[in-house]
């Protein structure tokens, strides 16, 4: 039974569960991210992290102490010469613990392991900074204090007029008139109109001319088609015409022949 134990066996004997988290603990020195299950990473992290703190004193003592827990002198000088010098300045909590599901076999629960100060990404999120919220809030000022600021303000800016020099004067004097500003302002709308429509629709002025000349021809050819038809209507009436006297002509003579042959005829 396990009254008031404070720990997990593990379904291990003591020899066999010291000898699994030493060497569990050494392939989280080593390779800074190891993956197991989630019960196994909490008695680990209870194991390691005594053992990170003893690694900020670098003496003698300490190293001969971390040797006694985890038996492998590459991880010792791995733990002492790297790991400690990234986390001296963190008070605790070196390791993180990232839940992955269930194991297929057994339905265990897995979980990744690893040192806090190795994974970049993460490092990165902690260090960027909050978005701090900007309301708009009163300046606190009354409204006659800011009625006394616009004022002061008019008061110490030069009236246009006296600051402009009288250009209608000088432009009197020399016998020639002002343009209006609203007309200018207008002139310049109209154009930068033309030039947006034009650069909407896609089409240049250029374009456009050659669209018009080629409309004019068009036009053009359409006349003269039409006029050499009249011409042709007219020829083929004026020879029909004449086919019709000569045809005329024709029985004439005819009724002329045949009279002259009656006449003869009796007598």
């Amino acid at each position: 039974m396990r009254h008031r134990k404070g720990f997990n066996h593990l379904g291990r004997t003591s020899a066999h569960r010291k000898a699994m988290l030493s060497n569990m603990a050494s392939s989280l020195i080593l390779h800074k991210r190891i993956t197991t299950t989630t019960a196994k990473a909490k008695a680990l992290r209870t194991y390691i992290e005594p053992l990170i703190t003893r690694s900020k004193d670098d003496t003698t003592h300490s190293r001969r102490v971390v040797f006694s827990y985890l038996k492998n002198k590459y991880a010792v000088s791995e733990l002492f010469r790297e790991v400690s010098p990234k986390i001296m300045d963190r008070p605790g909590g070196y390791t993180r613990i990232l839940k992955t599901g269930n194991r297929l076999g057994d339905n265990a629960e897995m979980c990744i392991i690893e040192l806090v100060d190795y994974n970049e990404n993460m490092l990165e999120d902690t260090s960027k900074k909050t978005r701090s919220t900007r309301r708009r809030r009163g300046s606190g000022k009354s409204k006659a204090e800011v009625q006394e600021a616009v004022a002061n303000d008019v008061a110490t800016t030069p009236d246009a007029e006296e600051v402009a020099p009288d250009t209608t004067e000088a432009a009197a004097d020399a016998g020639e008139a002002t343009p209006d500003v609203e007309d200018l302002k207008s002139e310049a709308q109209e154009e930068t109109r033309a030039e947006s429509s034009t650069s909407a629709s896609g089409v240049t002025m250029e374009d456009k001319d050659s669209k018009v000349k080629d409309e004019v021809k068009e036009e053009e050819k359409a006349e003269v088609k039409k006029e050499e038809k009249k011409e042709g209507k007219k020829e083929a009436e004026v020879k029909a015409e004449s086919k019709k006297e000569a045809e005329e002509e024709k029985t004439g003579e005819g009724k002329s022949e045949n009279t002259d042959k009656e006449g003869d005829k009796k007598e």
